[in-house]
C-alpha cells in the first residue's frame, strides 16, 4: 500500500498547479467580463464653426446586447444664458454591436461660440435585434472632450 499512497500523493502534487492555474484563469475571465463595456456611449467630441453654422462631432459606441438598426436622439442646445436655443433630432443610423463610429451634424444658423450646453432630451428612435426601445436612453453614458457641458 505504501506505493499506492506515494502515487496518490504524487498525483495530488501534480494536480495542485493545474487547479491553481484553472482558478486563476477563471478569475481572469471573470475580471475580463466585468471590464467589458456595456451600454451606449455617446461623446461630444468637437464643436466647430462650419459654412452652414455649427458642426457637432460625436463618437458613439454600441455596447448594448445587439445591433442597433436605428438610433436617433432629440438634443437641446442651450445658449450662454441657459436658454434653450433649439431642439433638433440627430440620426445616428445603424450601430453594429461592439462598433464605434464618428458622426458629424451641421446645425444651420447655430453659433458654436454661444453654445454652453448640449442635452440629450429624448430618444426618437431606438430599434434593433435584442434592443428595447428604451435602451438607447436608459443605458446611455455621455462624455465630452469640449468645454461645452454635455449629458442626458
Amino acid at each position: 500500500m505504501p506505493g499506492v499512497r506515494r502515487l496518490l500523493a504524487t498525483l495530488a502534487l501534480c494536480a495542485l498547479p493545474a487547479l491553481a492555474a484553472s482558478a486563476a484563469l477563471a478569475e481572469d475571465a471573470s475580471k475580463s467580463a466585468e471590464a467589458r463595456p456595456t451600454g451606449l456611449f455617446l461623446e461630444l467630441n468637437a464643436l466647430q464653426p462650419s459654412d452652414k453654422g455649427c458642426r457637432l462631432t460625436f463618437v458613439i459606441a454600441n455596447h448594448l446586447s445587439g445591433d442597433i438598426a436605428k438610433a436617433a436622439f432629440e438634443i437641446a442646445l442651450f445658449d450662454r444664458t441657459g436658454v434653450v436655443d433649439r431642439l433638433t433630432v440627430l440620426d445616428f443610423h445603424e450601430l453594429p454591436h461592439g462598433k464605434t463610429k464618428v458622426s458629424r451634424f451641421d446645425l444651420p444658423g447655430a453659433d458654436c461660440s454661444k453654445v454652453s450646453r448640449v442635452l440629450v432630451n429624448s430618444t426618437t428612435e431606438c430599434s434593433g435585434s435584442g434592443i428595447e426601445p428604451s435602451d438607447c436612453l436608459t443605458k446611455l453614458q455621455t462624455a465630452t472632450r469640449t468645454e461645452v457641458e454635455f449629458g442626458s
